[in-house]
């Protein structure tokens, strides 16, 4: 007859079989400094502990995290602030390493912007002649109209002649205005080289800083 193991040792069996499969819980002491600059711990966070920052050590005394303390309305905002113009330096950064990486594609060498600077100053300086060498004969065709219109002080204009002086003074108004248009284009090119050209100098000496190095 197959025997009976005894209630108190299956209680105990089982007991003991729990404890080895369940995980050991961690222990955390929560510790911050009181008012008066003393430290204060507890197993749970005390309540002068409360509003203030503190820290989470282990069961070996080490701390394992920091926790800040609330902040003041004032101090969110600064850190805001602060963020912000975190944001904004990262931004000029960003962009100033886009703008050099362009650069560096754009140009092989500082003699490059020259030449491509020479060229679209030229192409602008061929618009300009034409555009002066035209206002120049409408100009001369102004004055032989003025010169006709001499002849009818005493009686009324022929209306051909009144149209051709009004779209004659037109053409010249619209020439002007191309001369303005490309004269201040051919000065933006200028600007535009040379800030391009400083630029590329100020990288080239970066570089070279740091091969010096």
């Amino acid at each position: 007859m197959a025997s009976r193991a005894r209630p108190d040792l299956v209680t105990a069996l089982l007991a003991g079989a729990a404890m080895l499969a369940s995980p050991a819980v961690e222990a955390y002491v929560f510790c911050c400094d009181d008012d008066g600059g003393r430290q204060v711990c507890a197993d749970v966070l005390p309540a002068q502990c409360y509003g203030r920052a503190y820290r989470v050590l282990n069961s070996q005394g080490l701390v394992i995290r920091e926790i800040e303390a609330p902040l003041t309305r004032d101090q969110r905002e600064a850190r805001r602030q602060e963020e912000r113009q975190k944001r904004i330096e990262q931004d000029r950064i960003r962009s100033v390493r886009l703008k050099e990486r362009a650069l560096l594609e754009t140009y092989r060498s500082v003699e490059d912007i020259d030449a491509i600077e020479a060229r679209a100053i030229e192409e602008i300086d061929k618009d300009l002649t034409k555009a002066t060498r035209f206002k120049e004969r409408l100009l001369d065709e102004q004055s032989r109209l003025r010169q006709e219109r001499e002849f009818y002080k005493e009686g009324d204009l022929p209306s051909e002649l009144a149209r051709a002086l009004n779209d004659n003074e037109l053409e010249i108004i619209a020439q002007e205005s191309v001369i303005d248009s490309k004269t201040r284009m051919k000065e933006a090119i200028r600007e535009r080289y040379a800030s391009d050209r400083k630029a590329y100098l100020e990288i080239l000496d970066r570089r070279e800083a740091l091969f010096r190095r």
